[in-house]
């Protein structure tokens, strides 16, 4: 099995900076793409940020030139550096990650647990 265990959240004031992991562990041969979405209260579950394994990045218009999503391939783990946050960057933030279990495997889909920042007002 593969598991995803978030880390970093927490509480923050407007302006501050905090920073997402999320390592992956478990039966992987290979990860392809790694990414952040989030869910805030009452919302749908959004894109935040994704990194392919070739380097490509894809981010919200939201969090452009504020979040930096970055990825440490010999760790299995993807981060997510927050910057100049705002209240209306509050939700729970999930890790999501697309690997092979082995050679030859199809490419399957993995969700963390969440990790929930809060930007009060």
């Amino acid at each position: 099995q593969v598991q995803l265990v978030e880390s970093g959240g927490g509480l923050v004031q407007p302006g501050g900076s905090l920073r997402l992991s999320c390592i992956a562990s478990g039966s992987i041969f290979a990860i392809d793409a790694m990414g952040w979405h989030r869910q805030a209260p009452g919302k749908e579950r959004e894109l935040v940020a994704s990194l392919t394994n070739g380097g490509k990045t894809n981010y919200a218009d939201s969090v452009k030139g504020r979040f930096t999503i970055s990825r440490d391939h010999a760790k299995n783990t993807v981060y997510l550096q927050m910057n100049s946050l705002k209240p209306e960057d509050t939700a729970v933030y999930y890790c999501n990650v697309d690997l092979w279990m082995f050679l030859g495997g199809q490419l399957q889909n993995y969700w963390g647990q969440g990790t929930q920042v809060i930007v009060p007002s």
